[in-house]
């Protein structure tokens, strides 16, 4: 069964284009991964630091090895301090 996940992010003050741009950079890679069915990123058109990405993957397992992309770590790495929350949750369709 296919693994939804729901990734919620919300810049620091003053960090929003900075983490969008960095969010951009994961689009590509991430799609070209193994397993990957749907990786799209979203930004709230009445709060301009609220991003989602609504991902859908193969397997739990081939979503848990895209967590650990060197693509992924670079993200964290040069974000740290503008990720004022961030919030996953793993879903699964029902209807």
């Amino acid at each position: 069964m296919p693994l939804i996940i729901l990734a919620q992010i919300t810049a620091a003050p003053g960090k929003e284009e900075f983490l969008q741009g960095e969010l951009e950079k994961l689009v590509a890679p991430t799609r070209a991964e193994e397993g990957c069915v749907q990786y799209d990123l979203h930004r709230d058109n009445g709060n301009p630091g609220f991003f989602v990405f609504y991902e859908i993957w193969e397997s739990r397992d081939l979503w848990q090895a895209h967590m650990n992309q060197p693509h992924l770590e670079a993200f964290r790495a040069a974000t740290e301090g503008a990720v004022a929350e961030f919030q996953l949750n793993e879903m699964s369709k029902i209807a």
